[in-house]
C-alpha cells in the first residue's frame, strides 16, 4: 500500500510533464530560434529580441564547452561547498532514519509513523514557500536563514539526546529542522548551482555538483548509524557545527545571484 500511494504523484507528474515547453535556451541552442522566442513570450519575457542578442552575443563568444579548474575554479568550489553541505545539514540521514530517531527517544512505532506524516508535510508545505519568495529575498538570505535556524534545532536535538532536555521536544525540534532545511537548502540547492556555471559548461557542472551531493549522501547514510550507536548525540551535534560553517561560508564567500542574468553571473565567476 505504501508503495502503491506514492505512484500517484508520479502520474501527476507524468501527465503535466505533457504541458512544460521546452527550454528556450536549449532551443536556441539547436538553431531553433523561432520556438525559442515563443516559449520566451509564452513565459512573459518582457523583452524576447534582446534576450535573443544576449544569447547570440554569449554563444559568439563562447569558448570549448570544457569545465577546468583554471577556468572555472570558483563555481566548482561553490557547487561542492553547497552539494556538502546540504547534506552535513544531516537531513538525509533524519529522513531515512527518522523511526529509528523517535524510537530511540521513546516513541512507540504508531505515534513515530505519524509524526513522520505530519514532518512529510511540514517539508511539502515550507519548500512551496520558499518557492514563492526566493526571488524576492534571495538564494543567500535564505541559505543564511536556514543555518541559524538548523543550527538551532539540531542543538537542541543533541541536547535532548544527551540527556539535557525532555524527549517530548524532539518532535518540535525535528519540525523546526525540516522546515528551515525546506525554506532553504532543499529550495536553493539546485537553482543555486545551475545559475553559478557558464552556459556552455552548465550541465557538467550541474553533474559535479550532484555527484558531490550524493557521494555525501552516501557517506552520511552509512556513517550516522555507525555515530548514533556509540554517542545518540554525536552526530547532531556535528550537523549543528556543520550549519554553523556553512553560515560563515555562505556569508563570506557566496554571491547573491537573484535577479541576475546567467550571462552576468558568469562574467562575474
Amino acid at each position: 500500500m505504501k508503495f502503491g500511494i506514492t505512484a500517484l504523484p508520479a502520474l501527476v507528474l507524468l501527465v503535466m510533464m505533457r504541458t512544460i515547453p521546452d527550454s528556450p535556451r536549449w532551443l536556441f541552442a539547436k538553431g531553433r530560434e523561432a520556438e525559442a522566442a515563443a516559449v520566451l513570450a509564452k513565459l512573459g519575457n518582457a523583452d524576447v529580441a534582446g534576450e535573443i542578442t544576449v544569447w547570440r552575443r554569449a554563444e559568439e563568444q563562447a569558448h570549448a564547452p570544457r569545465l577546468s579548474w583554471k577556468r572555472h575554479h570558483r563555481p566548482m568550489l561553490l557547487a561542492i561547498a553547497i552539494a556538502a553541505f546540504n547534506q552535513l545539514s544531516g537531513i538525509n540521514a533524519v529522513l531515512y532514519y527518522l523511526n529509528d530517531i523517535f524510537a530511540a527517544a521513546g516513541f512507540t512505532g504508531v505515534s513515530a509513523d505519524r509524526q513522520a506524516i505530519v514532518i512529510g508535510a511540514c517539508n511539502l508545505l515550507f519548500t512551496a514557500l520558499a518557492l514563492t519568495v526566493i526571488d524576492r529575498i534571495g538564494r543567500k538570505t535564505l541559505l543564511l536563514i536556514g543555518s541559524v535556524g538548523l543550527t538551532a534545532a539540531l542543538a537542541g536535538v543533541a541536547v535532548i539526546f544527551g540527556g539535557g532536555a525532555p524527549q517530548s521536544w524532539l518532535l518540535y525540534l525535528l519540525i523546526g529542522f525540516i522546515a528551515f532545511f525546506a525554506f532553504s537548502q532543499g529550495a536553493v540547492i539546485w537553482v543555486y548551482i545551475s545559475e553559478i556555471f557558464p552556459t556552455d559548461v552548465r550541465a557538467r557542472g550541474q553533474s559535479l555538483g550532484s555527484s558531490v551531493h550524493w557521494f555525501m549522501d552516501a557517506v552520511i547514510a552509512f556513517g550516522f548509524p555507525l555515530m548514533a550507536a556509540h554517542a545518540r548525540a554525536l552526530p547532531f551535534w556535528l550537523f549543528a557545527g556543520m550549519m554553523a560553517l556553512q553560515f560563515v561560508a555562505v556569508l563570506v564567500f557566496f554571491p547573491e545571484t537573484k535577479r541576475r542574468s546567467l550571462e552576468a553571473i558568469g562574467e562575474a565567476m
